[in-house]
């Protein structure tokens, strides 16, 4: 028994939990020692907690692109970043329009849905354009031809948007009627984080819904299953996928306009980050796995709005929020380490088989 544990077990695999262990240490005595000096109030968590479920949800939806088209393709769609980002910076010509007008103002809720249809229609028109030039052509090309060319495609968004607005930022307008807050329970929560909080529900459970109780979601589930199978039983695979990708486009989209209620400012860049950690969120849930993309990325903006200030602040770091992008790399590695498949990763592979 030894000896086997020995030939499966390498210094490389010792190593790299040494790694693991060590972060993990690392956390839970930065977590003792923070919750002794009692710098922060309960309001102050319960902000902070607040701060993190607005993230978390913005990250599912965009989680949800990469999830659908793992789950269909068995790829990792990283030029999703940029549809993401392709949606918000379109619409924020469209929104300055409608607050120049007055619009906004008069009816913010029909300015902000013509806000969301408009960036959901273009991030879902360039995912399914890049669904037909860059990917259909290389379905039957190995696994890391597409990944190179979703790589390629990523930067070629980039740089195409930077060519023709420039490498400026363009600015959201302020909207009068979600200005403020309100207080339940003591816990202060501002109307901008209530609407994301609640778009984003409200977006994922349609979503959800789609998926497992519509005759195309059932179709969907049928082609990851196999798709040999599923277009033997007559389901048309081509347009299974391109619904996919149109999906996964329009609740990127939708978590643009979202993500610029709480940072409203687009650039061409600024798809980069929210794709990485969303794409950790899908790694941490379970990637292909719906409910494990909503499950991952509530944790890790959790994680991301109270980890660095409950987490660094005992270790005596100052500043410790600034070092909140990190905490997703740590995740995604932590994650890598112990569970490469995910939370719900396990359970999807003992219903398949």
């Amino acid at each position: 028994m030894l000896r086997t544990w020995r030939q499966r077990v390498t210094l490389t695999d010792v190593f790299i939990w040494l790694i693991g262990l060590a972060i993990a240490a690392a956390v839970v005595w930065g977590t003792i020692k923070t919750l002794e000096l009692h710098l922060y109030t309960g309001s102050g968590w319960a902000d902070l907690t607040i701060r993190g479920l607005a993230l978390g949800g913005v990250y599912a939806l965009i989680a949800m692109g990469y999830t659908m088209v793992y789950g269909i393709l068995k790829m990792i769609n990283f030029a999703h970043s940029e549809v993401f980002m392709s949606g918000p910076f379109a619409a924020v010509f469209v929104a300055l329009g409608l607050s120049k007008s007055g619009f906004l103002d008069r009816q913010p809720v029909l300015g902000l849905a013509i806000i969301a249809v408009v960036a959901m229609g273009v991030s879902a028109g360039i995912a399914l354009l890049l669904e037909r030039i860059c990917y259909r052509p290389l379905r039957t090309a190995p696994r890391l031809v597409p990944l190179i060319t979703a790589i390629g495609a990523s930067f070629f968004l980039q740089y195409t948007f930077r060519g023709l607005f420039g490498s400026g930022s363009f600015g959201y307008p302020a909207i009068k009627a979600l200005s403020g807050s309100f207080t339940i329970a003591g816990i202060q929560i501002f109307n901008t984080q209530a609407v994301v909080i609640g778009g984003a529900v409200v977006m994922m459970l349609i979503l959800f819904g789609i998926v497992q109780w519509t005759k195309i979601g059932k179709a969907m589930r049928a082609v990851s299953e196999d798709k040999e199978a599923a277009e033997l039983m007559g389901i048309n695979v081509d347009q299974i996928i391109v619904f996919t990708f149109f999906l996964g486009g329009a609740s990127a989209g939708a978590a643009g306009v979202l993500y610029t209620l709480l940072f409203p400012v687009v650039n061409f860049y600024m798809g980069f980050i929210p794709g990485i950690k969303a794409f950790t969120a899908a790694v941490l849930g379970g990637i292909g796995n719906v409910p494990g993309a909503f499950l991952g990325a509530i944790i890790l903006g959790l994680l991301e709005s109270v980890g660095p200030n409950l987490f660094l602040t005992g270790l005596g770091i100052p500043s410790p929020s600034q070092l909140k992008d990190a905490i997703a790399f740590i995740v995604l590695v932590l994650i890598l380490i112990f569970r490469p498949t995910g939370i719900l990763g396990e359970r999807i592979s003992r219903d398949k088989a």
